[in-house]
């Protein structure tokens, strides 16, 4: 009961940092942005509601996007693992709470492949699967970064947004280094990995099992031999599932734009895009909860340059509800279908089972 009751206040902290402080900053930013100009814009603007309807649409499309690319992923590496693209976009679904309320994303990852391996996969195939999907994000946002620093060239004037931006790139590019060597240097990779192991055992005063020691070779070596495969012989699907990463974030990107026609605005497609992408790579730093408040402060930061201080407060709003809250609610409930628990549930509940 003690247990059960540590497992629900960890899940339960971040899920209402996160939510707080993402209220909290929208709430100031409204405060500080909202002023004559705002209403007066209000009182003449023809507000188009079928574009916020359209937002709604392409974020739900980029879950079956995403749920695709994780279905061609998982069955090239194991060609006797079947999965419909509705299965795989139950578990994108899924994994978007846990998401939503981690740095980095990160939390969503350990559910893919805990649900990959319900399904039938092995940890290690699950595993690469999910690593080659943020491979793929992560080639798609270094490939789209110079694109985006060069439209903002000349725009972005704010201090924390150049230092943000600067940690960001310089991160990716350390992972990306760190994800080299792990293939490269398996056996290394095996010896670092038992001796966290060991020292995790050696705290906790148990002796390490043989059997997870085994499990640890067998794993790092199915993840090698599946990403190896993913490199040099399942060259095609890469293709595929790459062509789908850019489609996934190509509709991603296009929410904002659909906000701005639904506030009677221009669209601006190049300067909106191009901020999405400097914004991608400020949220995958490991700061708050869902980069709560991180993210909106690099909204106001980035989108006042594009549409002014008076209506951004108004576009914070409505775009992280459509991006965030609405990701949170939906994810939440297919989470508890499976799981039956949304407050109680930990990382630790899927290592266990």
């Amino acid at each position: 009961m003690i247990n059960q009751g540590k497992k629900s206040k960890t899940i339960k902290f971040p899920i209402i940092l996160s939510i707080i402080i993402s209220i909290l900053i929208i709430i100031i930013i409204l405060y500080f942005t909202i002023d004559v100009s705002t209403f007066e814009y209000f009182s003449q603007a023809k507000i188009r509601y079928e574009f916020f309807i359209i937002a709604f649409f392409l974020q739900i499309i980029s879950w079956f996007i995403w749920g695709a690319r994780l279905k061609v992923l998982s069955h090239e590496i194991e060609k006797n693992f079947k999965i419909s693209i509705w299965e795989s976009t139950k578990i994108v679904i899924a994994n978007l709470f846990l998401a939503a309320i981690t740095p980095s994303m990160a939390g969503g990852e350990p559910v893919r492949i805990y649900l990959l391996k319900k399904d039938g996969l092995s940890v290690g195939a699950a595993t690469a699967s999910v690593l080659g999907e943020r491979l793929l994000d992560a080639v798609f946002i270094i490939f789209c970064v110079p694109i985006g620093f060069f439209v903002f060239r000349n725009k972005i004037e704010i201090g924390y947004i150049q230092i943000g931006l600067s940690v960001g790139i310089l991160l990716f590019v350390l992972i990306i280094f760190l994800f080299i060597l792990t293939m490269n240097y398996p056996s290394k990779t095996k010896s670092f990995l038992i001796t966290i192991s060991k020292k995790i055992d050696k705290i906790r005063k148990i002796k390490s099992k043989d059997k997870i020691l085994d499990r640890i070779n067998s794993e790092v070596d199915n993840f090698h031999k599946c990403m190896i495969y993913f490199i040099t012989e399942g060259k095609k699907i890469f293709i595929i599932a790459g062509s789908l990463t850019i489609l996934y974030w190509l509709t991603i990107f296009m929410i904002p734009s659909m906000i701005f026609l639904g506030l009677g605005l221009k669209p601006y497609y190049i300067l909106s895009y191009s901020a999405q992408i400097l914004l991608i790579v400020v949220i995958m730093l490991p700061t708050t909860p869902g980069s709560s408040g991180i993210t909106e402060g690099f909204l106001a930061g980035l989108y006042s340059v594009i549409i002014g201080s008076s209506l951004i407060g108004i576009f914070i709003l409505i775009f992280r509800f459509i991006t965030f809250h609405f990701n949170l609610i939906i994810g939440a409930i297919f989470q508890y279908k499976i799981f039956k628990s949304v407050s109680s549930f930990s990382l630790e509940e899927v290592k266990n089972q």
